[in-house]
């Protein structure tokens, strides 16, 4: 059975620091087009960014410079580091798996995480 669980998120300062993991089983992560999503209690959900099957990266403005995307497909895991962590990113942080690489909608990504929930205080 195909599951992806994050992990890592918690309460940091403004300006610190975190890692999320999002551990995939059940599925060969070196065939998937990977995605992480923010959300706030009563607004859309957003897209944070994407890591494609050969490394390739892509993030949305408002992260760029600050978040990194990573994955080790050995250790089935796909990492979110997020840097000069700003009150505005308080959110809950979902992982997705894809299996298209021309991917540019939600409705795309086929396995979904539970989500694991980041707050930064100021």
């Amino acid at each position: 059975q195909e599951q992806l669980l994050e992990s890592g998120g918690g309460l940091v300062q403004a300006g610190g620091s975190l890692r999320l993991s999002c551990e995939v089983s059940g599925l060969d992560l070196s065939h998937y087009t990977m995605a992480w999503f923010r959300q706030v209690p009563g607004k859309i959900r957003e897209f944070v960014g994407i890591i494609w099957s050969g490394g390739n990266t892509y993030y949305v403005d408002s992260v760029k410079g600050r978040f990194t995307i990573s994955r080790d497909n050995a250790k089935s895991t796909v990492y979110l580091q997020m840097n000069n962590l700003k009150p505005e990113d308080t959110a809950v942080y979902s992982c997705a798996a894809a299996s298209a690489a021309n991917v540019y909608l939600q409705s795309q990504y086929l396995y979904w995480g539970q989500g694991t929930q980041v707050t930064v205080s100021s």
